[in-house]
């Protein structure tokens, strides 16, 4: 993300990009939060995203049932051939007890991947690739006017594979193996250190599970260090329905690596849910600018010296030859 983040912190930086590359000086993080941005970590760069969080939740119409436990989601992330290429690798691993309160108070421990999934995200439109527009240097208000070209996001396309064990407490009865998923990302800049990220995904295609997912993401940079933000999820499925939101924020503790934190609620009580996120991004640089042949290097400047030395000794033996000719015909 160019201004992607034009340098906007943290989530805002660390959702990060120069106008011609998407790698950023410092680590372009999808957390916080549970959206995924338009743009990749750059190439042979090395990702790692995790949070443990804290789960409870409650259900009090028909069947009358409590869950309490704790879980980690994670992801790795890795920038290949080009700036626009990223694979990763991410999922939830969750422990909790299912207590339910009917007649008879009985109790089920369960764990496992509520969420396992491989795949590729690809950048296909980017509006900043051009670079941005030259600041004017003789008005603060021009450079801080709402800009039209902020309307118009950067646009990437996910395809992936999830994969669920058999028996897994948290799908529905049958789901089991390899089903698809994709999803479409964008991401708007706006000045003022604001980000906004929309998601729209089709998970589990051709499964009795198949669910359409959207969250929307707006981050805002308090500094070059502090961001906050706000996101709402909505799922839709005949297996479960929701609308999930959820408040937090992050610090840059260093270039490559950031902390995070977010509360996660919803409104109704088939069930309630609350979750407590901590989370941290880190990773491992590897990334080299590829270098652009302008004819400014030692080799190519050897190459001219030794074009300009075989001039001159060209010139020189023409202008030898020549004097000679003269000689001869003067004796």
């Amino acid at each position: 993300m160019n201004p992607i983040k034009s340098t906007l912190i943290l989530l805002v930086c660390l959702i990060t990009t120069n106008a011609f590359s998407q790698y950023t000086d410092v680590i372009n993080s999808n957390r916080p939060g549970v959206s995924r941005s338009a743009f990749s970590v750059g190439t042979n760069v090395v990702q790692f995203e995790v949070g443990p969080y804290m789960i409870k939740e409650e259900r009090i119409p028909a069947t009358r049932y409590e869950v309490d436990g704790f879980g980690v989601d994670f992801s790795g992330r890795y920038g290949l051939l080009w700036e626009e290429l990223e694979l990763n690798i991410e999922g939830a691993f969750q422990s909790d007890t299912k207590t339910y309160n009917s007649s008879v108070i009985a109790e089920d421990k369960r764990a496992n991947f509520k969420s396992l999934t491989v795949g590729a995200k690809y950048l296909v439109y980017d509006p900043y690739k051009k670079g941005e527009a030259k600041p004017n240097l003789y008005s603060w208000k021009a450079n801080n006017r709402f800009k039209w070209r902020t309307l118009i996001p950067a646009v990437s396309v996910y395809a992936g594979a999830n994969y669920d064990t058999e028996n897994n407490p948290y799908t529905a009865p049958g789901i089991e193996g390899f089903s698809p998923k994709v999803m479409i990302a964008t991401q708007h800049n706006f000045n003022g250190g604001f980000v906004f990220v929309m998601n729209f995904i089709k998970d589990r295609i051709g499964t009795d599970q198949s669910d359409f997912q959207y969250i929307l993401t707006l981050t805002h940079s308090l500094s070059p260090k502090w961001v906050i933000f706000g996101e709402t999820q909505g799922i839709q499925s005949d297996f479960y329905a929701d609308n999930l939101f959820r408040f937090g924020g992050g610090y840059l503790w260093s270039k490559n690596f950031q902390l995070d934190t977010a509360l996660t609620f919803n409104n109704k009580d088939t069930p309630s849910v609350l979750g407590i996120n901590f989370g941290m991004s880190y990773r491992l640089d590897f990334h080299k600018d590829k270098e652009i042949d302008n004819g400014t290097s030692a080799k190519d400047e050897a190459g001219r010296r030794n074009n300009r030395s075989k001039k001159t000794t060209d010139v020189i033996e023409e202008y030898n030859r020549k004097h000679k000719r003269k000689d001869q015909n003067f004796n």
